[in-house]
């Protein structure tokens, strides 16, 4: 449906912002770009729209290229993160005036509103002004404008970021809801990664204008491509541990070893050894990996709680149940060894062989 071919965004004063990104994707699909401010989502997302001409590169919507034709002629709708809505106009009037501007019939335009309005939720409000409305109704109301054309693509520029917490994890529930029912193709721009994580069928994630990773949100969470991928996905962010590593065995800088014999055909070389916070256990085990924990912080969350300290010189972060724990505390805590991520020193993920499967 939507093709990037080697995508490059550079600005006036030099700045690229986009460095040959290629980019699929398929009909009927939800791909969120998530990465932190700078990393190009938002240029992406701009010169798909229209609204930024791109220097290199092309842009190919339903088999026809479209970076050379004017907005208004892509068959694209935008939902903005400030909504974007005519202060001066009633909410029908907002939704009827792209279908007007294309000489939409009055009687088609104002079945299509009274439909969108339906599926939105939205009908008592059409003779409202957007002052008149909440925060999460005017973001219905951008969302119906976007929907009431019909378009072949929906682009999505951060739209609940100006909603407060609880708002926002319901309009993530409705857009997630609103996307299956319509089918349309989608492409959501956020620095959220719970957002990314919950609406995505595929997260594209992007570091200074390249892209580091795309796959399904579990490939993202369970096998990050790089250590930055790792530590962006995943709340609380992942822990980082210095290790070498020769012939099988990782050695922690506290001579601590453990074998992983899956990575015995790696040639000798310091790595990082990645830990997810919330795959830690209290309960030993003969085959995990023990350590030792020094508490500093304890956050409360209700059934279970953050806790944070001092790990061989290095900041660390665990959950566990909720339990009363004294400040300077040693905690031991357990890690099962195939849920640990191993990064070379480049920051890149270490690819385990597989291993065999026993006979019988």
């Amino acid at each position: 449906m939507l093709k990037l071919n080697q995508l490059i965004k550079t600005y006036d004063n030099g700045h690229q912002a986009v460095k040959g990104i290629n980019l699929d994707v398929k009909a009927g699909e939800f791909i969120v770009l998530v990465g932190p401010s700078g990393c190009g989502k938002s240029s992406i997302l701009r010169s798909v729209a229209g609204l930024e001409s791109i220097t290199g590169g092309s842009i190919e919507l339903d088999g026809r290229r479209v970076d050379h034709i004017k907005p208004a002629a892509r068959d694209i709708a935008m939902v903005f993160q400030n909504y974007a809505l005519y202060p001066h106009m009633t909410v029908y009037d907002n939704l009827a005036y792209g279908l007007k501007n294309r000489g939409v019939e009055k009687a088609v335009i104002d079945h299509q509103i009274r439909r969108v309005a339906q599926t939105l939720k939205i009908e008592d409000y059409l003779d409202r002004k957007p002052a008149k409305l909440s925060g999460g109704q005017r973001q219905r109301v951008a969302m119906g404008r976007a929907i009431v054309r019909d378009p072949k693509l929906f682009l999505f520029d951060e739209p609940l970021s100006n909603l407060d917490a609880a708002l926002r994890a319901h309009m993530r529930l409705e857009i997630k809801k609103l996307q299956r029912e319509l089918g349309v193709t989608s492409i959501y721009v956020t620095h959220d990664q719970v957002e990314a994580m919950t609406l995505a069928d595929r997260i594209v994630v992007l570091n200074q204008g390249k892209i580091e990773q795309i796959g399904t949100p579990a490939e993202i969470y369970h096998q990050p491509q790089s250590h930055f991928v790792a530590r962006f996905i995943g709340s609380p962010a992942i822990n980082l541990l210095p290790a070498s590593l020769s012939a099988g065995v990782f050695t922690l800088n506290n001579g601590q070893q453990y074998a992983l014999p899956e990575y015995g055909y790696l040639p000798d070389q310091t790595i990082m050894i990645g830990i997810r916070p919330e795959q830690l256990s209290l309960q030993a085990g003969s085959h995990l990996l023990e350590l030792s924990l020094n508490v500093q912080v304890v956050e409360p969350l209700g059934p279970n709680q953050l806790v944070h300290g001092q790990l061989l010189g290095q900041m660390f972060t665990a959950v566990t149940p909720e339990q009363p724990l004294a400040l300077q505390e040693s905690l031991t805590i357990y890690v099962d060894p195939d849920k640990l991520h191993l990064f070379d020193s480049t920051g890149q993920r270490l690819t385990p062989q597989p291993r065999q499967a026993k006979a019988g």
